[in-house]
């Protein structure tokens, strides 16, 4: 904030108030802010449901906890202004997150049209993100535990799957075993698509039985006081085809050339060259998207990308301490076939730890 001459920050990301004070609540969904000033003064703005919430799970005493009035023609964005003014932040320099789920636009405008000539507002959304990519000792526990709850997943899932099975039911046991092993739900829903679904890589609604013959694609995350360790696999019901042998040996292939390329002091789009090099080469350039993975942390809906992500031309430079979750992905429309595979990793000054303890072979449930 020194540097940037910011006077104090408003903060609408629930993953910054989180990391800052342990504040954690979907309330983010309604309208609530966290005031940080130059001086490490913390003051939340949110609703009655929330107090009890953040009295609980944050840092905060309850002389920092403040209620916006919930009447009709209320304005959260001048209970707001009033916050900053009582402490002593108008006609300040100060920072917003803009760029999270946290501040929709219709409570954006709400927002400025209140602190019009009151205050210069200054975009900050990276500030708090920065510097959660540096992982401390705890959170990396936290994603080695995430970590073992999405094996643990995989493993149920794998259990579970077979001709004529019924996906509601790898969904149940997948979900299960993380709960069971003491975590959260994830960031987004868990994605499951068989048949021609394995094509996709967004959840949808419906459940269908597994035919004799199919393929399953998964992507899911085990989520540990909010940290995520997210993975990926295409499993094959039956005797995988020839196709299939030559999608899956190029996806591994990809994955570890993206680990090769993980190294400290490099740029996050030579991770996505490397896996574009080898789909490429392999002939797969059609079946390929234009990302192949992204940053994981402690986040909240409707997602779980902790960005940025790795796309071509990513200047962004690659830190020990991040943590990332690497996906190699084949949809191949023209042949009707997916293949995709997935896991995090850690970063470490000499290269990449694998935080799955999973293998990386072919799966086939005869």
């Amino acid at each position: 904030m020194h540097n940037r001459e910011l006077d104090g920050l408003l903060l609408f990301a629930p993953e910054s108030q989180f990391y800052l004070s342990g504040y954690d609540t979907f309330g983010f969904a309604m309208f609530q802010c966290m005031v940080v000033s130059r001086t490490g003064e913390i003051q939340l703005l949110t609703r009655a449901p929330d107090l009890r919430q953040a009295q609980q799970t944050s840092i905060l005493r309850d002389e920092q906890i403040h209620l916006w009035s919930e009447v009709e023609g209320a304005n959260p964005g001048s209970d707001l202004l009033a916050l900053v003014r009582s402490m002593e932040l108008e006609n300040r320099r100060l920072g917003i997150e803009t760029s999270t789920a946290g501040l929709t636009a219709f409570n954006g405008q709400l927002v400025f049209a209140a602190f019009e000539g009151k205050a210069t507002l200054i975009e900050a959304s990276d500030l708090v993100r920065v510097l959660r990519r540096d992982k401390s000792p705890r959170e990396i526990e936290y994603h080695r535990k995430a970590a073992q709850l999405s094996d643990d997943a995989l493993e149920a899932a794998i259990r579970t799957t077979t001709a004529n099975a019924f996906e509601g039911d790898i969904l149940a046991e997948m979900q299960g075993a993380v709960f069971k092993g003491g975590g959260d739900y994830a960031g987004n829903e868990f994605i499951i698509g068989s048949g021609e679904a394995a094509l996709l890589c967004r959840y949808q609604s419906g459940r269908r039985r597994l035919s004799s013959t199919d393929q399953l694609t998964l992507e899911w995350s085990g989520a540990y006081r909010r940290y995520h360790a997210a993975m990926m696999r295409t499993l094959v019901v039956g005797k995988a085809n020839s196709q299939q042998r030559k999608m899956h040996a190029a996806t591994v292939e990809a994955l570890e050339a993206c680990e090769a390329s993980l190294r400290p002091g490099r740029p996050m789009g030579d991770v996505f060259d490397a896996h574009a090099r080898v789909f490429d080469a392999h002939g797969f350039q059609h079946a390929r998207l234009q990302a192949c993975g992204y940053g994981m942390g402690a986040v909240y809906n409707p997602i779980w990308v902790d960005f940025p992500m790795f796309y071509e031309g990513n200047p962004l430079l690659i830190q020990p301490g991040n943590v990332f979750f690497l996906h190699m992905i084949l949809m191949d429309s023209q042949a009707g076939l997916a293949m995709c595979w997935g896991h995090s990793v850690l970063v470490h000054n000499e290269g990449v730890e694998r935080l799955s303890r999973s293998p990386l072979d072919l799966i086939e449930l005869l």
